[in-house]
């Protein structure tokens, strides 16, 4: 956790999730805007929308750079928006604008996950680009050396979604921005919370997994 004062869930204030590929920022997004009332966006998505065509393709033909530039135009777009949740890529925070408009803008949620749920939950996904040709779980290690701190650097609210259901997570980060929880999520067994959903997950869980194959995030 940084020194960052405790977030305040001001009415209609917006919740950016920031986090690894794999770390269920799609999925814990679209059910935390369910239970606010807000609108979802995946920044990916958008990136997609605006210019017709996948992220592997933008990688494939103007490199991480090109995609970069791409992005940080969407993340200030996005972050002006009143009262939405936003899923970020993984890579947003690389840029220095992008962290500073996350964390001016709105409350900044990290969603951690360990390597090995991170291996885990991108195996069967297609689509990330910097995982093609190359041992996963020795690059997602790189990755995380530099964006970890960097997640951390702006996080308001830091929470594991390590062996944790989606709905769980993101009962978690509502009750913790009302002030009912601590703002590090760690290490709280959430199934002993008065939360309607029990915490931990197994392969076969109706809810849904964190990090479950189909997730739009790509970096």
């Amino acid at each position: 956790m940084t020194d960052l004062p405790q977030p305040s869930d001001e009415p209609g204030r917006s919740i950016f999730l920031v986090g690894p590929m794999g770390s269920g920022k799609s999925a814990v997004g679209k059910t935390l805007a369910r239970l606010r009332g807000q609108r979802f966006i995946d920044s990916d998505v958008e990136i997609e929308r605006r210019t017709g065509v996948d992220i592997s393709y933008i990688f494939e033909r103007e490199g991480e750079a090109g995609f970069r530039e791409r992005e940080r135009e969407v993340i200030d777009d996005l972050t002006q928006l009143p009262g939405i949740v936003l899923a970020t890529g993984g890579g947003a925070v690389l840029l220095p604008e992008n962290r500073a408009h996350l964390a001016n803008r709105g409350i900044v949620v990290y969603l951690e996950a360990s390597i090995a749920q991170q291996v885990d939950r991108t195996q069967h996904g297609r689509h990330r680009p910097l995982l093609l040709n190359t041992d996963p779980e020795a690059r997602l290690t790189e990755l995380m050396v530099t964006r970890e701190p960097l997640y951390r650097e702006i996080a308001n609210l830091v929470v594991s979604t390590d062996r944790r259901k989606v709905q769980s997570v993101a009962e978690y980060i509502v009750v913790s921005l009302a002030g009912g929880l601590p703002v590090d999520g760690r290490g709280g067994d959430l199934g002993s919370l008065d939360l309607p959903v029990a915490a931990y997950v197994g392969a076969s869980d109706s809810v849904g997994s964190v990090g479950d194959p189909g997730e739009t995030e790509r970096d």
